[in-house]
């Protein structure tokens, strides 16, 4: 059985957190002494209430007038208005904040992601308090992964576990990520098979599927 990394295994575990009265100027010194783009705003249980980013630090510089006269940008909305004047977290914040549970498959965070159009999710328990944080270079890392361990992953789990075929009837070749799929097998769905689940192997770019087949049993 082929096995996909979680969120628990590639997410930081020591995150820092802020309070919702921390003041702005703390917050700063925290992003720059942590190295770290945002910070989230948890209540007395550690649970989010909200996540302090660059960009909404950002914007109360970006209201100031410069040396040469340069006039401020306006704020948008009234609550960009807001974030703007805000003295601490609980102004700064943005809300609601998007969360993932540990035990997800990297693959379930980056769609969620994706879908929400976010940078980042804070990682809860059961209880909903925080216990890590999943950055996009975090899901990113699972491309490093060696060809070699990716090639024998298919090979051993998915052709020869799952699919329960010989090592000679499918020889599998990984450059780069890139799986190439090469061989013949009896029935067209198992090479239809064999090529969904190489893709979801970790650290899997694509696949290019050469599998021949001799009975077409997916024809309508």
């Amino acid at each position: 059985m082929t096995r996909h990394s979680t969120v628990g295994e590639v997410m930081t575990c020591d995150v820092v957190t802020v309070r919702p009265d921390t003041p702005f100027k703390e917050i700063t010194a925290l992003l720059s002494t942590h190295d770290i783009s945002a910070v989230p705003v948890a209540d007395e249980r550690g649970a989010p209430m909200g996540l302090v980013s660059e960009a909404d630090l950002l914007r109360r510089q970006a209201e100031q007038p410069d040396q040469y006269g340069g006039q401020p940008t306006p704020p948008g909305w009234p609550h960009e208005k807001a974030k703007a004047r805000a003295e601490n977290a609980a102004g700064l914040m943005t809300t609601p904040v998007v969360t993932a549970h540990p035990d997800w498959p990297v693959a379930q965070a980056a769609r969620t992601m994706d879908h929400h159009r976010v940078r980042r999710l804070l990682v809860v328990d059961e209880a909903d308090r925080i216990v890590g944080i999943v950055s996009r270079a975090d899901l990113l890392r699972i491309f490093l992964r060696p060809d070699e361990e990716i090639r024998e992953e298919i090979r051993d789990d998915v052709l020869k576990g799952i699919l329960r075929l010989s090592g000679t009837e499918v020889q599998v070749q990984v450059h780069d990520g890139v799986v190439t799929l090469r061989g013949e097998v009896e029935n067209r769905s198992t090479a239809q098979i064999a090529e969904r689940l190489a893709k979801g192997v970790d650290g899997v770019v694509t696949v290019r599927p050469m599998i021949d087949y001799a009975v077409d049993d997916v024809a309508a």
